[in-house]
Formats: C-alpha cells, sequence, structure tokens
C-alpha cells in the first residue's frame, strides 16, 4: 500500500474499509476533490494519508445534515467554520420543521373532516399567514360588524384589541385554533349572529337601556363582570346539582340572579323585567361567540376558563318558567 516507502499511505480499498463507505462513493469524494488523493501506486491505484479517514467522516456527517458539496469543500479548505455552517442549517432547519408541523396539522384536520382539495388548500393557506394577515382578517371582521352602530364602546375596543397571536414555534392546538377561528370569522351566519347582538346594543343605548348583558363569554364592564360570575357560581352550581330551572328549587337562585340584573339596570325585579332579561340573554349569548373567545384564548394562551354558557341558558329557562 505504502508510495516510496511511506507506510502512512493507504490505498482507497483501505479507505473503504475503515470508513463503511463503497469505493465508488469515495472515488466520487476524491474527484470532487473533498478527499484528494495524496499519490497513487505504480498500478495507478489512489493512495490517501493519515487525515483522510477523518475528513471522509466529516464529509459524510455534512451531507447527512444536508449541507451541499460546494459548502463543505469550504469548510474544508476553511473558509467557512463548522460553526457557522451549523448555525445556518439549524436555522433552515427550524423554519422546515415549522413548515411541517403547520402540513401535519392541515392535514389532520383534513383526515378528520374528509374535506375537499380546495377546502384543504384553504387550510393551509390560513395555516401559513403571518401575524398582520391574521390580524387583519379578525379587524375585517370586527369592522363589518360595528359598522355604523353605537355599541357598547368597550365591547367593540376590546374586540379589537383582541388579535390573534401564534408563537413562533406554536402548538398543534393553537394552529388548530387558528383554523377555526379563520373559518369562524369568515362564516356569514356567525357574522349576522354578532352583528345582531351589535345592533342589539345599539339599539339599547339609543333607548336609554345601555348595558345589556353581554355574550356568556364575551367582554363587559366591570359591573357585568361580577354579575357574570354571579351566574357561573349560583346558575351554574343549580345545574351541576341537577335542578330544574322549572322548579320550586330553582325559585331562590333566579329570584336572587334577577335581583342582581334589576339593580346593575336600575329597574324593578317584576313580570315585565324578567321577560326582557331573559330575552336580553338570548340575544347576547351564543356558545359560537364564547367559542371565539375560547380559541383567540388557546391562540395567544390565556388562561383557560369553563364554558359558562350552560349556566346563562339555565337562567333563561328559570326566568322564563
Amino acid at each position: 500500500m505504502a508510495m516510496d516507502g511511506d507506510d502512512t499511505l493507504i490505498t482507497i480499498g483501505a479507505l473503504a474499509r475503515l470508513t463503511g463507505l463503497s469505493v465508488r462513493t469515495l472515488r466520487f469524494y476524491s474527484d470532487s476533490g473533498l478527499v484528494p488523493a495524496v499519490g497513487r501506486t505504480h498500478a495507478g491505484y489512489r493512495l490517501y494519508d493519515g487525515d483522510a479517514a477523518a475528513r471522509v467522516e466529516l464529509v459524510r456527517t455534512l451531507r447527512e445534515l444536508g449541507v451541499d458539496l460546494p459548502t463543505i469543500q469550504r469548510v474544508l479548505d476553511r473558509d467557512v467554520s463548522v460553526a457557522g455552517i451549523a448555525s445556518a442549517h439549524l436555522a433552515a432547519l427550524d423554519a422546515q420543521i415549522r413548515v411541517l408541523a403547520l402540513r401535519r396539522v392541515v392535514l389532520r384536520v383534513a383526515a378528520e373532516r374528509d374535506q375537499t382539495p380546495k377546502e384543504i388548500k384553504l387550510m393551509h393557506d390560513l395555516a401559513r399567514l403571518g401575524a398582520a394577515e391574521r390580524r387583519h382578517i379578525v379587524s375585517d371582521f370586527v369592522d363589518e360588524v360595528f359598522a355604523g352602530l353605537d355599541a357598547e364602546p368597550s365591547i367593540a375596543a376590546r374586540m379589537r384589541m383582541a388579535t390573534p397571536e401564534l408563537p413562533d414555534d406554536p402548538t398543534t392546538e393553537q394552529v388548530e385554533a387558528w383554523i377555526e377561528l379563520a373559518e369562524l370569522v369568515r362564516d356569514d351566519d356567525f357574522r349576522a349572529r354578532v352583528r345582531a347582538m351589535a345592533r342589539r346594543s345599539s339599539d339599547d343605548r339609543a333607548a336609554g337601556t345601555a348595558g345589556a348583558t353581554p355574550p356568556a363569554d364575551g367582554p363587559g364592564g366591570e359591573a357585568h363582570e361580577r354579575a357574570g360570575s354571579w351566574v357561573s357560581e349560583l346558575a351554574g352550581g343549580a345545574l351541576a346539582d341537577g335542578v330544574d330551572p322549572a322548579s320550586a328549587a330553582a325559585r331562590p337562585v333566579v329570584d336572587e340572579l334577577a335581583g342582581v340584573f334589576a339593580r346593575l339596570h336600575d329597574r324593578e325585579d317584576g313580570p315585565e323585567f324578567r321577560p326582557w332579561l331573559a330575552s336580553t340573554i338570548d340575544a347576547f349569548a351564543d356558545r359560537r361567540v364564547e367559542r371565539y373567545w375560547e380559541l383567540l384564548g388557546i391562540m395567544n394562551d390565556w388562561p383557560s376558563r369553563s364554558s359558562n354558557a350552560p349556566a346563562w341558558e339555565w337562567l333563561v329557562a328559570g326566568l322564563r318558567a
């Protein structure tokens, strides 16, 4: 194997056995200048020095990591560092992982829903949108809902401020939440429903009854937040205990909550107030609106909240009993 008596040189066959690569691959690396031969035997066989095996291992590792041959040559020539190449490829790999994660979510949802190719493409496009584009979709929804109406300002303001934000590395649940939210705000029936809520709020303000009950889990003033907590605690507790809202056992709970809202609206509790309160809750309570806020919470990593819609529905049934 030696040339001119130098026993540190090895043939390409020996290098193949040392590295586990084929002679054909080593010949390609050699011809490319990545692992050059330092000489040849009298029979014309290539000979390599003691650094050849280390160079081969480096080339193989970088190739497995997706580094192209010209870049590997620059590393071997010390034009660039391995650390620099690793950092660049790490960033590229992170970006690729994010893309693959989005595709995985889209394919999972598509498999569960048995969607058409057009629907799958729409979901994929939604998943790839940037932060500004996501905010635009939601702001367009809010603008359409409140356009030309004098609704409760705090509701509109809070909806505009509650923008959908995805972290740089979102979870599967967060991506699924964004897809569902985008589909929800684009749904004509949902837009019409929330528009009707905004119109009712505007009419109440014009009639001097501003402060109507907000959506079950939606935004509102501090007084409504407290009233909502009472509903959750009292009506929710009665519901959990299996109390029929039309039964005598429900009367104390319904009476107490009716009194809370009568004071909130500066009105007297009675036969005229309770139907109005029930219709007001109906006008503003919608499980899809609650879902809207729940999806925003998942995306923005807000603390989770249990559904309050069943408690409001129990109260409405009690008010109408």
